[in-house]
């Protein structure tokens, strides 16, 4: 089990760690999301960039491959990501009119 621990050795407090996660996503200038949901995120990110999924199920501490790769990872496919440029041409275009 990991436990995170404040500098002289006592475990953090889920609920101030979830604080400080908030004010360090505002100071950065990121949209607000849940810190649960930095695990998705990194689930998919190691998808794209091809770790395998065993790799993947041990960073993310899951128990269970189904877990891994049915619930934390998202992938997109080539021609979603082509019609995702694409998309994003076509509104990087409107901005400028």
């Amino acid at each position: 089990m990991l436990i995170l621990v404040l500098s002289y050795g006592t475990p953090f407090e889920p609920r101030n760690f979830n604080r400080r996660f908030v004010d360090r996503s505002a100071g950065a200038g990121v949209r607000r999301i849940r810190l649960h949901d930095t695990r998705h995120t990194c689930g998919s990110l190691l998808a794209a960039l091809d770790v395998h999924p065993r790799v993947a199920m041990q960073i993310l501490r899951h128990s269970k491959i189904a877990v891994t790769m049915e619930v934390y990872t998202h992938v997109p496919s080539e021609s979603t990501r082509r019609a995702l440029r694409k998309l994003g041409k076509h509104l990087g275009k409107q901005d400028r009119k």
